[in-house]
């Protein structure tokens, strides 16, 4: 099978390219922070800076080390479903559930290698402008020497081969296990269903962010910006908690809005209902990170808002501390976007990459390409309302409470320009990429499309 996986990926190379692309963003954004414990261990550095860089390493990239492992399993367990009938074919000619998995594996050992060597560059140019940033921002001494070394190697490589070999377990082992036939009939139909470990973990992953939003509230009232330890997490729980139910809240607002959408809309409505039904499951990889964007955005920045405004009412100056969580927190959202937006384009260019013969046979059956493209345009709006009302919902969890906390009131005195901003922002991305690849696809002559 490690013959078989090498040439699938030789031909397969265009498949795979979202999976690798997530994964050297990825191992390059852990190596860049953790490249800051090499150099907070460094010969010479102040007490005072080596617990910013410190903090900074652990805090942000600890973040950042799970929107990877979840990205990485988000986009790998989308190529291994689009590969449904590949792997039926396979079970049909006599493999073993247990040679698909082992071919699955090597595939991603081999991706995770090469996308960790080459992230090293690019995380190394992006750990020296953090610690410029840091230096800039007053919050680490100047003259520190900036190290690359073995906490940014072990960590990032580690952290990268560990979660993609995770990853694509988990994603075969569904696959694997159902027989040849039913894996046809899920390939050709789909499968809106959550397993129960999804639901589990949805499940638990909105109790806790809950739960520690119930405690900012309470326990964290009138302890100033120590709230921030709590509420910052919650919207972050929620969200992936949101994310992990996606084929469920995909399936449920498609069946309210399916009569409406197909008496305004015509054909194009129509197809994109059909479709959106059938494929919640595929779908819900898209819808993650719309809400993961918006809901970490949204929380995020409306709680430093809301800490500045608290801040500034009092009268006080804010202190080195408040200061240097201000830039984790913005830290934190430049990340976020950056990784989201990644997360999201790869997301979708996959999504219509696969789709690409199956528009194709549309447009062999009488859709016309405007057909084709509205369709794709209909669908990116569900995705983008029901992505970023969920994100609002999760913002909401952190919001809520550290107004409670720091203000005494449910609701701060801010303005919506920043979650409209937030919005705008997940629109474009989605509506935007969508469109070009959409666009990429339909200029494909539907004979040679189809031969794909």
């Amino acid at each position: 099978m490690f013959g078989l996986a090498l040439r699938s990926l030789r031909h397969r190379a265009g498949g795979f390219l979202a999976t690798f692309v997530s994964m050297v963003f990825g191992a390059a954004m852990v190596m860049a922070f953790a490249s800051l414990l090499d150099t907070a261990m460094g010969d010479g550095v102040p007490s005072t800076s080596r617990t910013s860089l410190v903090t900074m390493a652990t805090v942000v990239g600890g973040w950042g080390l799970i929107m990877v492992v979840f990205s990485v399993t988000s986009t790998l367990t989308l190529v291994v479903r689009q590969r449904g009938d590949e792997m039926a074919l396979l079970k049909q000619v006599g493999a073993t559930p247990m040679q698909i998995g082992r071919m699955i594996v090597v595939e991603t050992a081999v991706v995770a290698l090469a996308a960790g060597l080459a992230a090293i560059l690019p995380a190394a140019l992006a750990g020296r402008g953090l610690l410029s940033l840091l230096v800039s921002s007053k919050r680490v001494d100047g003259g520190i020497h900036f190290a690359f070394g073995p906490y940014a190697l072990g960590i990032g490589l580690g952290v990268t081969f560990t979660a993609a070999i995770t990853a694509a377990v988990i994603a075969v082992r569904g696959t694997v296990r159902t027989r040849a036939a039913e894996s046809l009939r899920n390939a050709a139909t789909g499968d809106a269903r959550m397993s129960r470990k999804r639901k589990a973990a949805a499940v638990f992953f909105l109790v806790l962010g809950a739960s520690l939003a119930v405690t900012t509230a309470t326990a964290m009232r009138g302890k100033g910006s120590d709230a921030m330890q709590t509420a910052g997490q919650t919207s972050i729980w929620v969200s992936i908690g949101l994310a992990l139910a996606g084929p469920v809240l995909i399936g449920r607002v498609t069946a309210a809005l399916a009569r409406p959408l197909e008496r305004m809309g015509g054909v194009p409505a129509y197809l994109t209902v059909q479709y959106v039904r059938r494929r919640a499951g595929r779908l819900a990889g898209t819808l993650m990170p719309i809400i993961l964007f918006t809901g970490i955005a949204t929380g995020t920045l409306y709680m430093q808002s809301i800490e500045n405004a608290a801040t500034a009412a009092s009268g006080a100056v804010a202190t080195a501390d408040e200061k240097t969580i201000e830039t984790l927190n913005f830290t934190v959202i430049g990340m976020l976007v950056v990784f989201s937006a990644i997360m999201l384009i790869n997301t979708l260019v996959a999504a219509m990459t696969y789709r690409q013969s199956e528009s194709a046979r549309q447009r062999l059956v009488g859709v016309t390409p405007g057909q084709v493209l509205r369709t794709v345009i209909v669908e990116g709006v569900i995705l983008t309302l029901l992505g970023v009302v969920s994100g609002a919902v999760a913002g909401l969890f952190t919001i809520v409470p550290y107004s409670i906390a720091r203000t005494g009131h449910a609701l701060p005195d801010i303005g919506a320009g920043t979650y409209l901003a937030v919005v705008a922002a997940a629109a474009v991305l989605t509506l935007g990429t969508g469109v070009g690849a959409a666009l990429r696809t339909i200029r494909v002559p539907a004979v040679e499309a189809v031969t794909r």
